[in-house]
């Protein structure tokens, strides 16, 4: 059964207007965010990890002290789906803006 097929480059760029904390490509969307402190920054990791487990859609995630880069996009597409962009929205209701 095929999966999510993958974003056009113009639809990426129109779904990302609609997401203001994120840029990408058709190689995958981005996000980087400086929380308060190093447990905050954790924290937000947990509260990402279960966004991402309801969704069963996985992020790579990147902590540098505070800060947290976040990557989304869907391996088995071979790039940006509805589906990524459905998590980056559900990551930003957990993360601050």
């Amino acid at each position: 059964m095929p999966g999510p097929p993958r974003l056009s480059p113009d639809e990426i760029a129109a779904a990302l207007q609609g997401l203001p904390h994120w840029s990408g490509d058709g190689d995958g969307i981005h996000r980087t965010v400086e929380l308060p402190s190093f447990r905050d920054a954790v924290a937000a990791i947990v509260a990402i990890a279960d966004v991402a487990e309801e969704m069963d859609h996985h992020p790579d995630i990147d902590l540098r002290w505070r800060t947290l880069h976040i990557a989304v996009v869907t391996h088995s597409a071979g790039g940006v789906t509805e589906f990524d962009l459905k998590l980056a929205r559900r990551i930003d209701g957990v993360l601050p803006a």
